[in-house]
């Protein structure tokens, strides 16, 4: 069906089809734009006001679209309202609510909480001037009426979102606003509006759950700034004591406890209201929580135990640091009395019970760090929770290693937070733990054949986290005190003879191999058993792995292992070389089978066989046998890659084949890694290799397709030769960049800028001759790159332009500060000027900050550069520096006077100079601040 033009009517019937979820898209359209016109009407919005009070459309989405007008009229319009139409608002809402009284079936749940979104504005607008009544009306109007008190608890819920949430950000206004209103509420209703609850729950706690929920939760949100006395006595905490012992709502009573108790209060009112709450919870049986089924209430249990213990934590600290001995001692035997009940909950075997008590734990760890001596209680109690901690540590049955989801995930959060009080634990008592580590991983060493995996990753994960829970400088470990050297020496020793590597089970695996690498520093203490750690890593356990897992991670783990003990690995380089061979194969592309490492793998595999010949003890020339050996199937492979590429017609296969020429490039660019000062390439002897390397990869900056990857990897490559072969690759950088330079994309050019940046700060004067050449042809295709037309709301577009101008004035930085005065001489005077004016342009026009910074630095410098000579170069820099200050004076007057004449002190210009210079600034005449700016300069250097 056509769409029509809209009607003029009461409203428009036809567009208000459209508000249908399943309407055509011209209805659709012809609803939003109703919904504009409606919105911007200055009375437009009365008809759906009256559609409401009249309950004129039984619609749904026709409500909610009134609705929806109405709160945009009182959040934008309110105050330029009449008073009759604000009345109109008024009676609007109330006459709504009341037709709510009387329905059978109830509005749907998003209409209620649009209807209470909009009451809760209107009292937000009214309630401090005309509508102070705000509560005693809807309460005298709804008294207990099912449909009525909905209403009223979700317009509660939606006040406590517009004025109390912390978590919604408000202007300095509203927040004023808000501090007013919940003033005069604690003045003028408060009281009311907690009886109102009360009525509710005692109501309806037996007969509507849902309902009794809402209160609840109404009566925990608001708790945190009303009167604790209304809430925190005999009447009320015994009704939610009796709603803790009913299914359907023990949950939210539970929450509606936790937020009493997190309240803000003085210590000793905190302690007394913790205390006898804990008295009435335990009395009635809540602590016996092993007889309780009912995991979820428990999780919401163990919250509630959290926040009175942190609580009464909160209150130790605050009265030990008072000097109050003897509360402080009352307020810790009372956090000492919820140890074993936090203990029962840490252990238990649902780990959401079981995390939910971990800040409390971990608080308690935390006092006991700060008391002079343990007591023996206090002993055990730690002891306690370390075996706690060990326990619930381990994987389960259903962990799924091979395919981890949001289970796994949140397993893995949670051991997060065990790692956390494993560390506590370890400063409240280090040889404790040493111990209890130690007896537990011996024990399960000793029978790993028979012991479940998760026993065996836990005993390994443990000697692991020891790691960090007992800190050593550097990872040294294996010095200084004797005690846990000899235990963490005793228990590595295990570790690699007990012969737990041939475990069947990835996480054990795993966990053998990074515990290996993070004592790395073991083996330079007792080097003889390097020998069978590195054929765990090169055999069916480590890189030959089943798990694609497992080969992942432990390419990783082999280079960091190789790196640290390269100085032990001279009698094996060539046996591993051997060994690892084929895994540093160019994957092909046309090879349907999967490799046995990704590339990401693989370039850690290139780089451990650079790190072994590079730091083997062998002389040059079998370095650079090695490496050219290493390098020359990569070669060849991109020699017949490249070929092939421009045959390919079909584009996804020439991005595969892209990709594959890519990462060969990546790899030789890795093996390079292994180079440092002490041993350089040339030291070496592999000069010939990269610089082979280097004559096979440039041919494909001229690739005609796959512009982009290929450009960046080759890129990438030079970067690292600049730093390994140094001006062994100058011969081949202009060749390189005239390639580059062509049909230029802005991430092009952005990349390419830092690599000339990088020749021109290392080699300075060496490449002056390049620079000279190729500063213009640069210069121009940045232009032409940010000249070209992009979309007004293209972000991406204005981004990589931002970014573009930002890598052009950096270059610009780069020559100054290198001293190359002839680069930008030798350009000529037009040339210069146009630079000089971009320069300008991006000091003062553009807003961005990183850029114009960049820019005054490049003109303080130029005129360092050029103004001691009275040349061209020297008049002009002046004249663009006096048209800089006098734009920066027309855009920030008085900002840029003040800065002059706080700066220009500080460079030893005296104060009658400075004082001159603001008042020739001030001048409408540019020319007069020209002249003057030669005298200035002259003066100021005097």
């Amino acid at each position: 069906m056509a769409c029509e033009s809209a009607l003029p009517a009461i409203m428009d019937e036809q567009a208000l089809m459209g508000l249908n979820p399943n309407a055509d898209a011209c209805y659709r359209q012809r609803a939003l734009a109703y919904f504009e016109q409606l919105k911007e009407s200055l009375d437009g919005w009365e008809v759906c006001a009256e559609a409401l009070a009249k309950g004129v459309y039984s619609d749904d989405h026709v409500k909610f679209f009134c609705f929806q007008v109405l709160e945009h009229q009182i959040k934008f319009r309110h105050g330029t309202l009449a008073a009759a139409q604000q009345q109109l608002i008024r009676e609007t809402l109330m006459k709504w609510l009341q037709a709510q009284l009387m329905n059978v079936h109830p509005e749907k749940p998003f209409i209620r909480n649009k209807a209470a979104q909009v009451l809760a504005l209107t009292f937000v607008m009214e309630y401090l001037t005309l509508w102070p009544k705000f509560f005693f009306d809807i309460l005298n109007l709804v008294g207990l009426n099912l449909n009525g008190v909905d209403i009223y608890l979700r317009t509660v819920m939606a006040i406590d979102a517009e004025v109390v949430d912390r978590d919604i950000l408000h202007s300095p206004e509203e927040t004023r606003r808000n501090i007013l209103i919940k003033d005069t509420m604690r003045e003028q209703c408060i009281p009311a509006l907690v009886e109102s609850w009360f009525q509710i729950l005692q109501t309806y706690q037996h007969t509507h759950s849902e309902l009794t929920c809402q209160c609840l939760e109404v009566v925990g949100a608001y708790v945190s700034w009303i009167d604790l006395n209304l809430i925190a006595n005999d009447r009320f905490v015994n009704l939610l004591l009796s709603h803790m012992s009913m299914e359907e709502l023990r949950e939210e009573a539970c929450d509606c406890l936790f937020e009493i108790v997190n309240k803000g209060m003085e210590p000793v009112d905190k302690t007394k209201l913790v205390e006898s709450l804990c008295q009435v919870l335990q009395s009635a049986g809540f602590f016996n929580i092993e007889q309780e089924e009912d995991v979820d209430f428990l999780a919401k249990f163990s919250r509630l135990v959290n926040g009175m213990g942190q609580s009464l934590v909160l209150s130790w600290t605050k009265l030990s640091k008072t000097g109050d001995a003897k509360v402080s001692a009352e307020t810790l035997r009372a956090v000492e009395g919820k140890v074993p009940l936090m203990l029962q909950l840490l252990i238990h075997e649902d780990d959401d019970i079981s995390a939910n008590i971990v800040g409390f734990c971990y608080d308690y760890l935390h006092v006991l760090k700060q008391l002079p001596a343990l007591s023996e209680q206090q002993k055990s109690n730690v002891e306690a929770i370390m075996l706690a901690v060990m326990n619930k540590l381990k994987y389960d049955d259903e962990y799924n290693f091979e395919n981890e989801g949001e289970d796994e995930a949140m397993f893995v959060e949670y051991r997060k937070q065990l790692k956390m009080l494993l560390d506590r634990l370890a400063q409240v008592s280090p040889e404790l733990l040493l111990e209890a580590v130690h007896r537990v991983f011996s024990a399960t060493m000793q029978n790993w054949q028979t012991v479940q995996f998760m026993e065996v990753e836990v005993a390994i994960r443990l000697l692991y986290m020891l790691g960090e829970a007992l800190p050593a400088s550097h990872g040294a470990h294996f010095s200084g005190d004797t005690t846990k050297t000899s235990t963490l020496q005793s228990m590595m020793r295990t570790l690699i003879s007990c012969g737990v590597s041939e475990y069947q089970h990835s996480s054990v695996t795993l966990e053998f191999f990074e515990t290996v690498v993070r004592y790395d520093k073991f083996f330079l203490v007792e080097p003889q058993h390097i020998p069978s750690v590195l054929m765990a890593f090169l055999d069916h356990r480590g890189l030959r792995h089943s798990s694609p897992k497992v080969r992942s991670r432990v390419a990783y783990l082999f280079s960091r292992f190789i790196k640290t003990l390269h100085k032990h690995m001279n009698a094996f380089i060539e046996d591993i070389l051997s060994r690892i061979q084929d895994l540093l194969e160019l994957a092909p592309p046309e090879n349907g089978f999967p490799a046995p490492l990704s590339s990401d793998d693989q370039l850690f595999m290139f780089e451990t066989a650079g790190v072994l010949i590079v730091n083997g003890e062998s002389p040059a020339e079998r370095k650079q046998a090695l490496m050219r050996s290493l390098l020359t199937p990569l070669m060849e492979a991109f020699r017949m890659l490249l070929a092939k590429l421009p045959q390919e017609a079909g584009e996804e296969r020439q991005a595969v084949l892209a990709d594959c020429l890519s990462h060969a490039v990546g790899f030789a660019s890795r093996t390079s890694k292994a180079f440092s000062n002490k041993q350089t390439v040339k030291q070496c002897g592999c000069s010939e290799v990269y610089l082979d390397c280097l004559q096979t990869f440039l041919p494909a900056l001229s690739c005609p397709v796959q512009r982009g990857p290929l450009r960046s990897a080759v890129r990438s490559f030079l970067h690292r030769m600049i730093i390994c072969l140094e001006e062994e690759v100058l011969p081949f950088i202009p060749a390189a960049s005239q390639h580059m330079l062509k049909d230029c994309e802005p991430k092009d050019l952005q990349e390419f800028i830092p690599l000339v940046s990088q020749i021109t700060a290392k080699f300075k004067n060496q490449v002056s001759p390049f620079l000279q050449e190729i500063f213009m042809p640069l210069v121009m295709a940045i232009f032409e790159v940010l000249s070209r037309p992009a979309e007004e709301n293209d972000q991406t577009a204005a981004l990589e332009k931002q970014m573009l101008r930002r890598s052009y004035f950096t270059f610009i930085q780069t020559i100054a500060s290198s001293g190359m005065n002839e680069v930008m001489a030798s350009q000529g005077a037009e040339n210069i000027e146009r630079v000089l004016f971009t320069i300008i342009q991006g000091a003062v026009d553009f807003p961005d900050p990183i850029a114009q910074k960049t820019c005054f630095i490049i003109l303080s410098r130029l005129v360092e550069l050029w103004g001691g000579k009275d040349d061209a170069q020297t008049v002009l820099t002046l004249s663009e520096c006096t048209l800089t200050l006098h734009m920066i004076h027309l855009k920030r007057g008085p900002e840029c006077i003040q800065f002059l004449q706080e700066y220009l002190p500080s460079l030893q210009v005296s104060a009658e100079i400075t004082q001159e210079l603001c008042q020739v600034l001030q001048q409408p005449d540019v020319k007069v601040l020209k002249n003057y700016m030669k005298v200035f300069f002259q003066q100021a250097r005097l």
